[in-house]
């Protein structure tokens, strides 16, 4: 995987990332909804905690939605937190927009290119019932830049 410009591989800087929610079931029915279209499914569920990723991904959940034992209480995410998944085209953006709402997210931003980011962010922002930020994104290549990269070598 290369970044936008090509210039470098790209990694994964997390290893997984989970969320505390107040309700569970809630919390299971809007993510099931949001992130199918990004490709990400659930891929386990207890008790207390659901974890989401690719379909057959196995080990650790790459991201998860957890509801703290008692006495721990979940606050309102500060508002410059926000999670950003990847999507795989703008059909999946707004896809992922539509489901959102849907599932009783609130609308906080509608897709579109974001060219205060850059000329190829197309992106939607939505509040979870939590109150987290939660936004789908893809990065284009503008066809009106060119790229200079070299292919790879085999």
């Amino acid at each position: 995987m290369t970044d936008i410009a090509g210039s470098a591989p790209a990694r994964s800087i997390f290893d997984h990332l989970s969320i505390g929610v107040t309700d569970l079931d809630r919390a299971v029915v809007f993510y099931d909804a949001a992130l199918a279209p990004l490709g990400l499914v659930r891929l386990w569920r207890a008790a207390r905690a659901a974890g989401y990723g690719p379909p057959g991904f196995s080990g650790e959940a790459p991201f998860a939605l957890v509801v703290p034992a008692p006495p721990v209480e979940c606050v309102v995410p500060p508002p410059a937190l926000h999670l950003a998944f990847a999507a795989p085209d703008r059909a999946g953006v707004d896809a992922f927009h539509s489901a959102a709402l849907g599932a009783g997210g609130t609308d906080a931003g509608p897709p579109g290119v974001r060219l205060h980011y850059d000329p190829g962010y197309y992106a939607a922002f939505v509040i979870d019932p939590d109150g987290y930020r939660v936004e789908a994104v893809v990065h284009e290549r503008p066809a009106n830049v060119t790229q200079d990269v070299a292919p790879p070598q085999r």
